[in-house]
């Protein structure tokens, strides 16, 4: 997957077609009543970025979405705005080259679909998949990451990695809810349709092996999701829900840091003057190492 390229024509289509206007809801955007096989990862043996005559150095990105019943404004924000900011953003910038998508919705392990992943793609298809997700808005307080962080561990097939041995880029965005922890192997059975007996350390080492792994909490307070913190230390970050606006730059600031060793001064300068704030504030919660310069970002 990931042949094709992004463009703003395409997007502007698609919006009119699915009228995604500022006025349209999370229900009028995502009308699925139950998760489209085609994303379910009980039928997924492998999600593959390959690299193609007009990709021939692919980056996988995952973007995670929490999608539990208080975050159903974060996937009509991503919908109707950021997707489209995030991939022009990225083409303008060069952040990273041959940048493929996956989009991935998780929530609540008890959810009857915790987890969907879409394919890696580098067009409009991309938002066409993810506006195919079903937000179940369910969840009780504990969000199934660990079951994401095992797709991308041992369900990816990346040439980036394969041929390159490079890392790719997997964000996972939500509020303050614990990483449910122990023993969850009836739910990976129930999701995969395969035993898995590893905890969640030996899980998140295999995925980290393929992705630069980042969470960004929509929410101060993480105190109460102290688990995600451990599991990835000097790897979150924090905003407000009222500063989403800032996520593309977010997240591309992070990749051009990881990826070219770029400091927060020069990602800041490429961004609007309203939208530094809240970016710097996100990007210095990471402790970054540059392996070249040995500096610490």
């Amino acid at each position: 997957m990931g042949r094709g390229s992004y463009k703003a024509s395409d997007w502007s289509k698609l919006k009119n077609s699915r009228n995604l206007g500022n006025a349209a809801n999370e229900k009028e955007i995502f009308l699925r009543n139950s998760c489209d096989p085609r994303f379910d990862p009980k039928f997924i043996q492998f999600r593959e970025a390959r690299d193609s005559e007009d990709h021939p150095e692919s980056m996988p990105i995952i973007i995670g979405l929490d999608v539990t019943g208080s975050m159903g404004y974060l996937a009509e924000k991503v919908a109707k705005e950021a997707l489209n900011e995030t991939m022009m953003k990225l083409y303008s910038t060069n952040a990273v080259k041959d940048p493929a998508l996956l989009f991935a919705a998780y929530g609540d392990f008890r959810d009857s679909s915790p987890l969907q992943v879409t394919q890696f793609e580098s067009d409009i298809r991309i938002a066409e998949q993810l506006l195919d997700l079903y937000l179940e808005n369910c969840g009780q307080g504990d969000v199934a990451l660990s079951l994401l962080w095992h797709f991308a561990g041992s369900h990816t097939e990346l040439d980036n990695y394969r041929k390159r041995k490079k890392k790719g880029f997997l964000f996972t965005i939500g509020d303050a809810a614990e990483c449910r922890e122990g023993d969850l192997r009836q739910t990976y059975e129930r999701v995969f349709g395969e035993t898995v007996t590893e905890n969640i350390p030996t899980i998140l080492n295999r995925a980290k092996e393929k992705f630069e792994i980042f969470h960004l909490f929509l929410d101060h307070n993480r105190e109460k999701a102290q688990n995600i913190v451990d599991y990835l230390p000097g790897h979150t970050m924090a905003i407000t829900p009222g500063e989403v606006d800032a996520i593309p730059e977010i997240l591309i600031s992070t990749m051009q840091m990881v990826a070219s060793g770029m400091t927060i001064p020069e990602c800041l300068r490429q961004w609007p003057e309203l939208k530094r704030p809240v970016v710097e504030k996100a990007l210095r919660d990471l402790k970054l190492v540059d392996k070249k310069k040995g500096l610490v970002f």
